[in-house]
């Protein structure tokens, strides 16, 4: 018992003595704050009396003390419960509402005197949501007030364990900063900040209770380097974290340069949430329509499904435009978007022979219907239609090549819904094809279409035995209705609906049945039964006294009708040959020939005789008095058309043949692989027996060679089988109605071909070349790169190269496009300059019909060769520097085609890109702006010819 009380008497001299503890510690701190009365000196001693008593409070009973330690214990106990009290008191008077925890790597002093604790090495501080952490921080106990700085490091030339300070989402970085836990306000010095995109710094801030930041002599900028490209220097602003910056008098400063570009009053605004606003219109001028805003409005966010924006556009010499673009999503069930644009033209001065005004309209609309929202119904559009007029008075239009020389414009809505219980599909689309060189539009409305899937109608239910051979017999149906009208643009609305526009029905049904003779050969026989019903037909006749056709429209209810009747037989042929192993050795395994024979019969009456209708004369006379006969049919109106003239009994043969070679692979000795050495190599021709002149067809025939994995070589070539005949020297030559080449011993008049070849270069492809010249083995990724040059990529956004440029453009960049630049084994930047060059070259050779070339001795015309070179490129000189061009040559002009080149330089927070366009649309464009998108409308610079300012090559 005596050396117990010893220890405690030890134990209580030792720690009150000690005045400062330096150590590794984590404490929490519930204090007063905001006034003059601090925790008294002497808590610090009985704090540690508490720590003593509770570190031997395993070892000492209570029960066992005496009456002097019963003591001590009962009254530092009870000076415990009154701090705690105390504090609480002070803490819900003076507003602490939680702990303020803190911690040190290195040590932490408190100061008695002036209530200061010193927090040393990789500190932090945490209250609520607020986090400080800095490699030195000063707390007032007292005051709530905390301040933090780096250490100087004499090796960096500066400060290290700068403070960090976060406060829920902001995250501010700074040199010195001074915070009040109570007020949530703060001076900081030399602040850094990010908010959305863009980078805030200045050289003194402070800080309100509400998070917004005053700023002096601030800079932002959308530069993530610690020493930015360029920046805004800002005289003073205030942030509002997730809302905006405002900002007085700024300057622009590009690689430290001040320029002379300043604007008094400014903001940028910040949001996180799907909101409405205004959008900035950009500025320019044009040669006909003068100076321009355009491309500015509002954006209506309307809710989460649906957005709405207007946009306009006008000119100072009174052209104008409003357009209206909405995106709309509903998941899994629909998306898609629409845009409308209306433009006001005028071109030249009022009362002046130059004067023109055009009105042009535009309408896209693309709709999707999600695959998860009905299996057995589907709903699609992708509509695009425009008035000639429109891309021609669009300037974004007339800096696009490929939109200016597009021809035509398809647009379709289609929406089908299938009974699955019947197998029946009904359908519905309407289509519209425009012809944007002569205005023509052919419109469908609507194309439905009802179709029953094949069906066994003899097929038995219950099967018993084998099948039988009528139960193989099948049927389908297919039906249509059509309405349609070709016409031009500005009569389209004025049509009329009986006389303009062609319409029926039209009713298919095919039977057909598929069975196995002798279990080698195939037959299969078919009948095709197909009606047609129209509301109206022509009479025609002929006016004398006028000397004109008339033409007279019939309305009713007509059936046209024809049928025909088919069958055709084939089988497979197979031949192997196996070669000689001491000849050849055992590289090649076998060679494989397939021999595939067709030969079909169909049949079809004379639909132009008189008892079916279909064709009928009227008498022509003409002014001198000569009578013709001529001939027409009432339903050719009819948007089916009419059955043939005349019988069909034709027989088709036809002869495939394959080619394969079947060798052992380099990869495993064990294993075999197939080489394609012709993979088809097809004749066909037929004869007509119901023909009384030219029953022979052409031979047609075609080859085809699969060169590589991802290359096939296609050849066809037509052989005629008549001659042509002439009666004298001069005399129009005609083809013979008997005489034929096979019956002369002579293969057929070679008609010409046409084949288009290309093939693409890369620095890849020539080091992997090489590679297999010296052996070495290639890898398997280099391989599939030399594999896939035709990787899929993304040519919906308009630009002024063509496909092939941007193709080629897509190749170079496809590796490392967005890495860092490699370096060498000592550290050294690789030399490597990534290209690819595409080549093309087409040629097409043919008879050359011209009457004076003809030469009577051989009876033929000469061929004549088109030719046609296409080439296209992509150099990336550097990380960063890309250029693209693509160029080709007619042979027939003897000219070069149209030629564009793109260079495009990546200057980490802007870009800059200038392409040339030359003939037949000789422009230019250059483009300089800001990366990020809270900028790219403001820090931007865009020159551009158009069509009628172009410039002149000579």
């Amino acid at each position: 018992m005596k050396r117990k009380s010893v220890l405690i008497v030890f134990a209580f001299v030792i720690l009150l003595v000690m005045a400062e503890v330096p150590m590794k510690m984590v404490s929490r701190v519930q204090q007063g704050s905001g006034n003059n009365d601090s925790i008294p000196t002497d808590s610090i001693v009985k704090d540690t009396i508490k720590a003593a008593f509770d570190t031997i409070k395993a070892t000492i009973d209570t029960t066992q003390m005496d009456s002097i330690q019963l003591a001590i214990y009962r009254h530092n106990k009870a000076i415990d419960d009154s701090l705690a009290q105390d504090s609480i008191n002070k803490r819900r008077k003076n507003g602490i509402d939680s702990p303020v925890e803190y911690s040190a790597e290195d040590s932490l002093t408190y100061e008695a005197a002036s209530g200061l604790a010193h927090l040393y090495g990789d500190s932090k501080v945490k209250y609520q949501n607020m986090d400080l952490q800095s490699d030195k921080i000063y707390m007032s106990l007292d005051s709530s007030l905390v301040h933090a700085t780096g250490s100087f490091d004499s090796t960096a030339n500066g400060l290290k364990g700068t403070p960090v300070f976060k406060m829920g989402n902001d995250e501010y970085q700074s040199d010195t900063m001074a915070f009040n836990f109570k007020t949530k306000k703060g001076l900081i010095s030399s602040v850094y900040t990010q908010q959305e995109e863009g980078f805030l710094t200045s050289e003194l801030s402070k800080r309100g209770a509400d998070g917004e930041m005053f700023l002096q002599h601030g800079r932002y900028t959308t530069c993530d380097d610690p020493h930015p490209d360029f920046y805004l220097a800002m005289s003073r602003a205030k942030v509002r974290p997730g809302k905006d910056v405002v900002f007085g008098p700024t300057y622009l400063v590009v690689a430290d340069v001040p320029l002379p570009l300043a604007i008094p009053y400014g903001f940028f605004p910040f949001t996180k949430s799907y909101s409405s606003g205004l959008i900035m219109p950009t500025y320019g001028d044009e040669t006909e329509r003068g100076f321009y805003l355009r491309d500015g409005g509002y954006y209506f966010a309307i809710n989460d499904k649906m957005d709405l924006k207007l946009i306009g556009e006008i000119y100072t010499k009174g052209s104008w435009g409003l357009s209206a673009a909405s995106n709309y999503r509903k998941r899994y069930r629909y998306s898609g978007s629409f845009m409308a644009s209306y433009q006001n033209t005028i071109n030249g001065e009022k009362n002046m022979p130059d004067y023109t005004k055009q009105t042009s309209f535009k309408v896209v609309w693309s709709h999707r219907q999600d695959a998860k929202a009905n299996p057995y119904s589907q709903l699609s559009a992708n509509v695009n239609f425009a008035t000639s007029s429109y891309e021609r008075n669009n300037l974004t239009s007339m800096y696009n090549p490929q939109t200016l020389t597009q021809s035509t414009r398809t647009s379709s809505v289609s929406w089908s819904t299938t009974f699955s219980s019947i197998g029946m599909t009904l359908s519905s689309t309407t289509n519209l094809n425009q012809n944007m060189r002569d205005s023509t539009i052919s419109l469908t409305l609507p194309d439905l279409n009802i179709s029953i899937a094949r069906f066994y109608p003899f097929k038995r239910k219950k099967r018993a035995g084998n099948e039988r051979w009528y139960e193989k017999i099948s049927m389908q149906y297919t039906g249509q209705i059509k309405n349609e009208i070709t016409t031009k643009e500005d009569k389209l609305l004025h049509s009329s609906l009986s006389k303009d526009w062609k319409n029926g029905m039209q009713h298919n049904i095919p039977i057909s049945g598929n069975f196995t003779l002798f279990g080698y050969l195939n037959l299969n026989p078919s009948f095709n039964f197909t009606d047609r019903t129209y509301f109206s037909k022509v009479h025609k006749g002929w006016d004398a006294a006028a000397q004109r056709e008339v033409v007279d429209t019939l309305s009713g209810f007509y059936n046209v009708y024809n049928w025909n009747f088919s069958v055709g037989a084939s089988t497979k042929l197979y031949g192997m040959w196996v070669p000689n192993r001491k000849i050849f050795g055992d590289k090649i395994n076998a060679i494989r020939h397939v021999v595939t024979p067709t030969v079909s019969f169909s049949y079809a009456p004379d639909f132009s005789a008189s008892r079916y209708g279909y064709y009928d004369y009227y008498q022509k006379t003409d002014a001198d008095g000569k009578v013709t006969m001529v001939e027409y049919s009432p339903y050719q109106i009819g948007t089916y058309g009419v059955p043939g003239k005349g019988k069909t009994g034709s027989l088709s043969m036809d002869l495939s043949q394959n080619l394969e070679m079947k060798v052992k692979s380099d990869d495993d000795s064990t294993g075999f692989k197939k080489i394609s050495l012709i993979d088809e190599f097809r004749m066909s021709m037929s004869y007509n027996f119901a023909a009384d002149i030219r029953p022979w067809s052409d031979l047609s025939t075609s080859l085809r060679l699969k060169l590589s994995k991802n290359y096939t070589l296609n050849l066809n070539a037509v052989f005629a089988s008549y001659v042509y005949e002439a009666d004298s020297v001069g005399a129009v030559p005609r083809v013979s109605e008997h005489k034929t080449y096979w019956g002369m011993g002579k293969l057929g008049r070679f008609q010409g071909i046409s084949q288009n070849l290309s093939y693409t270069l890369s620095n890849e492809k020539i080091a992997n070349f090489f590679k297999r010249l010296r052996g070495e083995k290639v890898d398997k990724k280099e391989r599939k790169n030399d594999d896939n040059d035709d990787d899929e990529w993304d040519d919906t956004l308009e630009s002024n190269v063509d496909k092939d440029m941007e193709k080629a453009k897509h190749g170079a960049n496809r590796k490392g496009s967005g890495s860092k630049a490699e370096t060498d084994e000592d550290g050294y930047m690789a030399f490597q300059m990534p290209w690819s060059l595409s080549i093309g070259y087409g040629v097409t050779m043919r008879e050359d019909q011209t009457l004076s070339k003809f030469n009577y001795n051989t009876m033929r015309y000469p061929y004549k060769f088109s030719q046609n070179l296409n080439i296209s490129g992509n150099l990336r000189i550097s990380d960063g520097w890309n250029i693209s061009f693509s160029s080709g040559y007619d042979f027939d002009n003897k000219k070069i085609s149209m030629t564009t080149a793109s260079l495009n330089r990546d200057l980490h927070c802007f870009n800059m890109s200038c392409s040339v366009v030359l003939a037949p649309y000789t422009s230019y464009n250059f483009s300089f702006r800001c990366n990020a998108s809270t900028l790219t409308d403001a820090l931007k610079y865009d020159k551009r010819s158009s069509y009628s300012n172009a410039v002149q090559w000579y």
